[in-house]
């Protein structure tokens, strides 16, 4: 992953994305015992807004032009599948914007935060990510004034009360 991640860098330095943050299951893996997850997922956010549908073919021709195959929604970068997801909406750019930095090796990146994760993973709502959110609110070192803040202004409240039996 540490090579993987100094490409992902290097993107970031040469403009091709903005900036970004590890998501989803490697990012949860920064805080909590693993989950099983076969790639690595990068929220990023590009340098203009979208104007076209096609916001990725920026990356998808820096990945041709630098020998970098696809395989399905990845770019297999180091022998790694990443998938990279722009921001689509205000929690996940807020998630990307408050990133935390962590290092892998000698690379260093920005990881979402466990409170994120735990709100994004309510956002989605999905079975696998209702089972990751628990294990993250019972392992995770979670700043519970700042998840409450994020449920609050994102109206994930319900949501969280629902999977707390409360």
């Amino acid at each position: 992953m540490e090579k993987t991640l100094a490409v992902i860098n290097y993107l970031k330095e040469q403009g091709i994305i903005r900036d970004f943050a590890v998501c989803r299951g490697m990012a949860a893996m920064f805080y909590m015992e693993p989950v099983l997850t076969y790639d690595l997922d990068v929220f990023c956010v590009f340098g203009e807004e979208p104007k076209r549908l096609d916001i990725l073919s920026p990356l998808y021709k820096w990945a041709n032009r630098a020998g970098y195959k696809t395989f399905k929604e990845h770019l297999m970068i180091e022998g790694l599948p990443v998938q990279f997801i722009p921001v689509y909406n205000d929690l996940i750019r807020e998630s990307v914007e408050t990133a935390v930095k962590k290092k892998v090796g000698l690379v260093k990146t920005r990881v979402v935060a466990p409170e994120y994760l735990v709100a994004i993973m309510l956002q989605t709502y999905r079975k696998k990510d209702l089972i990751n959110a628990g294990k993250m609110m019972n392992e995770a070192k979670l700043n519970t004034r700042l998840l409450s803040g994020i449920l609050k202004k994102h109206g994930l409240q319900a949501k969280f009360n629902a999977i707390r039996g409360l």
